[in-house]
């Protein structure tokens, strides 16, 4: 019956003394405005104000509907002020990447800069699996390479990077200018310990192949870049996890076939993606890996193509 707007067009009739002046105020014809009323008040059944008179005088049941105004205007404007402001104050997050942990902790700090009102919290482990934690509002924040069909999440694009084959500078493959799935049927390939099938290089490299390398689990990626120095085994990573040891020496990488891209992702609980605080922090981690991290591509600009494959590091 009674809108928003009948009300601000109330307070707009007190405020300038006239239609004529309230009209203008409002952008409106004051033609359009006077149908306004006359259609209103004909809904009520009583009258808003005297027509014609000087100054403009409220009617009884006017200055009730004003009074009205004036006390539920305000209101609305606080709550949708209120509603632009973070009330968030704990963001979880959690990543599936062991590799992430290079880059995530500067950038949060960054980020709690910005937000200092908000605690972060984080948590990683292989034993943990995060998005159904996601999914039942344990999380807030999930950073993956594997996306779920029909989860009821929100994937929003991190940056593409290019997974490649590390070595120990003496490795024999070291001098082979493109790496087969053959080319690994012998070695030992560490990995971190996740299963198999969700590793990109298993997935979309060996398996395809009917390639079966011998595996061993490293829960560590310093150890596991030593470990490939020592020629005790070979390892698929992001290059820009390994791009500074590959120039101090340690190790050198090599290409896997035509190249193995993947994509990371910011998971969250469809329809809260545009929460501020949740916005901010995928903005601010995606601003940070891209600016800092060597030979990665920023996945959210327009026209990216997605990577070839889809990976878990």
């Amino acid at each position: 019956m009674i809108e928003l707007k009948h009300l601000r067009t109330l307070q707009a009739l007190r405020n300038t003394g006239s239609l004529a002046a309230a009209a203008a105020q409002l952008h409106q014809t004051q033609s359009a405005l006077s149908h306004q009323f006359s259609d209103l008040e004909q809904r009520l059944g009583f009258r808003l104000f005297v027509r014609k008179s000087q100054p403009l005088r409220f009617t009884p049941q006017g200055e009730i509907l004003l009074q009205l105004a004036e006390q539920v205007l305000p209101q609305i404007q606080q709550a949708l002020q209120a509603c632009h402001e973070p009330h968030q104050t704990t963001l979880r997050i959690a990543i599936e990447c062991h590799s992430c942990i290079q880059w995530l902790t500067p950038a949060l700090d960054n980020f709690r800069q910005s937000w200092p009102q908000v605690v972060v919290d984080f948590k990683s482990g292989v034993t943990f699996d995060p998005q159904p934690a996601l999914q039942q509002g344990e999380l807030d924040v999930v950073l993956t390479s594997d996306i779920l069909p029909r989860s009821g999440l929100n994937y929003s694009p991190m940056f593409d990077f290019e997974v490649r084959l590390v070595l120990a500078p003496d490795h024999p493959l070291a001098q082979v200018e493109s790496i087969s799935p053959e080319d690994l049927a012998s070695e030992v390939l560490m990995i971190y310990p996740v299963q198999r099938h969700r590793l990109d290089i298993w997935r979309h490299f060996l398996q395809p192949a009917g390639v079966s390398p011998a595996l061993k689990s490293v829960d560590n990626t310093l150890l596991l870049i030593q470990m490939v120095a020592a020629r005790m085994g070979i390892a698929a990573l992001p290059h820009w996890v390994v791009e500074s040891f590959e120039h101090q020496g340690l190790i050198v990488t090599k290409t896997l076939g035509d190249g193995l891209w993947s994509r990371l992702y910011a998971a969250v609980r469809d329809g809260e993606q545009r929460q501020p605080v949740v916005e901010a922090f995928i903005r601010s981690a995606r601003q940070h890996a891209c600016n800092h991290l060597p030979f990665v591509r920023d996945a959210s600009r327009p026209g990216t193509p997605l990577p070839l494959t889809v990976s878990h590091l």
